[in-house]
């Protein structure tokens, strides 16, 4: 599976529908799971994001599709980055040339 951080900012409406916000994270979970992802961290955050969470989906597609339609919710803007384990890291770096 594959890490991703996404990093969230509420839109105007998803702060006017701020009381709704555990129902779509919830309805967030399920759309995770049903792509074959899982949701490994969820934080309420203070500063440039408003939430950021840490999921797994098993491509960049499935990954892509879910962020994608989140943001069509309209309630959030992302940014999202793909993130590699320190195992994958020291991989990485050791084929270095």
């Amino acid at each position: 599976m594959l890490t991703y951080v996404v990093l969230y900012k509420y839109t105007q409406d998803g702060i006017k529908n701020i009381k709704q916000s555990p129902s779509r994270l919830n309805k967030a979970k399920k759309a995770i799971k049903a792509a074959g992802g899982k949701l490994t961290a969820f934080y309420l955050t203070m500063g440039q994001y408003d939430l950021v969470i840490v999921a797994q989906w098993p491509d960049d597609a499935a990954a892509a599709k879910f962020i994608l339609a989140q943001s069509a919710e309209g309630n959030v803007t992302s940014e999202t980055l793909k993130a590699f384990s320190e195992a994958e890291y020291r991989k990485i770096i050791s084929e270095l040339p």
